[in-house]
């Protein structure tokens, strides 16, 4: 019996994603997003949960994003709710990149709370996206309780994710600004100067907002 040449075309995709390059899986995530296929769909998703190598992680979310919206993103819901912090993490990020609106409930403040940093940076991104016009202000609240955790990078992903919010952010910054904790301070103070000059770098503004508790300026608003 002849295997149709579309079968043998599946076949070759799903055992190039468990293969044991990274440049074979990739390939793979490529092919399958280019020719988007429902049967893909769970595919995509278990490997997301389990890839080593992030420009891979990059391709299977690419695929993802070109499968119906209305296909992928209740898997991706059960997915935030796994126990594995990467499948958390990279459902978190597809969702960000697929911008459906209906996943917002999803986000809830234990994700944007997650002992994962990488989850939490994930769920910071993903709300960002989709919150909802007019519950900006809410997410900023939740954001702020967030300042000074984490190494630079997280401190950095957090800040964007609270400019990104726009102007509505800044009362609740503010008040993070008078923090009895001076790593929560200097984050607020660094944050607020991004958002005045994005020109700054997160390194020095977070390196002058130090400098600024450390002399007792920490509640002072900038001029």
């Amino acid at each position: 019996m002849t295997v149709p040449k579309e079968d043998t075309k599946t076949t070759r995709a799903l055992q190039g994603l468990e293969s044991n390059s990274s440049s074979v899986r990739l390939r793979a995530a490529l092919a399958v997003g280019t020719t988007p296929d429902p049967g893909f769909i769970g595919k995509l998703i278990e490997r997301c949960a389990i890839e080593p190598e992030f420009h891979v992680r990059e391709m299977l979310t690419w695929a993802l994003t070109r499968h119906a919206a209305s296909m992928t993103v209740p898997l991706l819901l059960d997915e935030v709710r796994s126990e594995h912090a990467q499948a958390r993490s990279q459902a978190l990020h597809t969702l960000s990149k697929i911008g459906d609106r209906q996943a917002w409930p999803a986000i809830t403040r234990a994700l944007l709370s997650d002992a994962d940093d990488e989850v939490a940076r994930s769920a910071w991104r993903a709300a960002v996206v989709l919150v909802p016009e007019g519950e900006e202000h809410e997410l900023a609240v939740v954001l702020v309780t967030q300042l000074g955790r984490g190494e630079r990078e997280t401190q950095r992903s957090l800040s964007r994710a609270l400019i990104a919010l726009g102007e509505v952010m800044l009362p609740a910054l503010g008040a993070a600004k008078a923090d009895l904790d001076p790593l929560v301070r200097a984050h607020a103070i660094a944050t607020e100067r991004l958002w005045r000059d994005p020109d700054a770098g997160f390194g020095f503004a977070i390196e002058e907002a130090k400098r600024t508790v450390a002399l007792g300026g920490a509640g002072q608003e900038e001029r």
